[in-house]
């Protein structure tokens, strides 16, 4: 069965694979970059930033001598900011000892923000290292294909190894493109809805395809949900701003914010104020919290442009409902 189905495959990836700007690419960096923004970002959102952040940083030399302000703006609006924050010091680590990236996956495993999965696709991909890369969409694939309705991230890595050293045997194999395949089928063809089972090509080989809405079982994702205040301090020449500190928005500018119970209160008191505006409230989700900001803003001797810092994107829209609602004419 293997040896068809990874024929069957690869013939399909070399006919069908999207046209993207890291494909085929021999700059590791730039594979490396890709990566990064593709665990947490969709291809198609993922595509203007990775241009953006080359035409800013274009190689790893330059990323390494850039102040982390800087890497966060040219990073804004991606979210999940710590890719760039462990982006920004594997650039430094790497220049530190050389500036040649490690070659395997042990290697590039020790580097800041480079789990089994970034590590593997880059080693694989670029240095051709005989390594399966496991990602959402590959573990999608093989719990179809097994008809795996709740597999272990063991079971599912197990399996993707036994997948790939099967095609070490063959002449010419190609790890880089059997994962990359792999990852193609899941992303445009294997898709968690109405997936395209009648333009598969590998449907022969598949245990799950009479069902393969059960395969597997969707994950249950528990968000915590919290209140928030935040507080706009406006002048004629800007806003107040202040630095993020931690590990979901740490880096970032931001206006002041407090979380419930009594935090118009403290955030009153810690500015000296009596009193602030309602505007309305915002809600946004990370991916482990679901947040509900109720937003105020007050007159202040703020001098800050918000478009000279890195902002985060709840950030940005609690500036957007401020904004929308100016102070009525006196």
């Amino acid at each position: 069965m293997s040896s068809d189905l990874h024929s069957a495959l690869l013939t399909w990836y070399q006919h069908h694979q999207r046209k993207l700007p890291w494909r085929g690419e021999p700059d590791p960096y730039r594979v490396l970059l890709s990566e990064v923004l593709l665990q947490q970002t969709r291809v198609e959102q993922a595509i203007p930033y990775y241009h953006r952040f080359l035409q800013r940083f274009p190689t790893l030399e330059a990323l390494a001598r850039a102040e982390q302000e800087a890497v966060l703006k040219a990073w804004q609006g991606c979210g999940y900011y710590a890719r760039a924050r462990n982006l920004h010091r594997l650039a430094q680590q790497v220049v530190a000892a050389g500036g040649t990236l490690p070659t395997t996956v042990e290697g590039l495993r020790a580097l800041p923000g480079l789990g089994p999965y970034t590590a593997a696709a880059v080693a694989s991909i670029v240095f051709g290292e005989p390594v399966a890369a496991v990602d959402g969409n590959v573990r999608r694939v093989l719990s179809r294909l097994f008809a795996w309705e709740q597999p272990t991230p063991k079971l599912v890595q197990e399996a993707a190894d036994a997948l790939l050293s099967a095609l070490a045997q063959q002449k010419d194999a190609r790890p880089g493109d059997w994962n990359q395949a792999l990852m193609e089928l899941g992303a445009t063809v294997c898709t968690p809805q109405n997936p395209g089972c009648g333009g598969c090509p590998v449907a022969a080989f598949c245990r799950g395809k009479a069902s393969p809405e059960r395969y597997p079982a969707a994950r249950v994702r528990k968000q915590k949900s919290l209140e928030l205040a935040a507080l706009v301090l406006q002048g004629p020449a800007g806003v107040h701003l202040e630095l993020r500190q931690g590990p979901v928005l740490g880096g970032l500018w931001g206006v002041p914010m407090e979380e419930e119970p009594g935090a118009l209160e403290r955030l009153l008191a810690r500015f000296g104020l009596d009193s602030a505006e309602p505007v309305g409230s915002v809600r946004h989700d990370f991916t482990h919290r679901k947040l509900l900001i109720r937003v105020y803003k007050a007159c202040w001797e703020a001098t800050e442009n918000p478009e000279r810092r890195p902002l985060s994107r709840l950030d940005r829209k609690i500036l957007e409902l401020v904004k929308a609602h100016p102070r009525p004419p006196e």
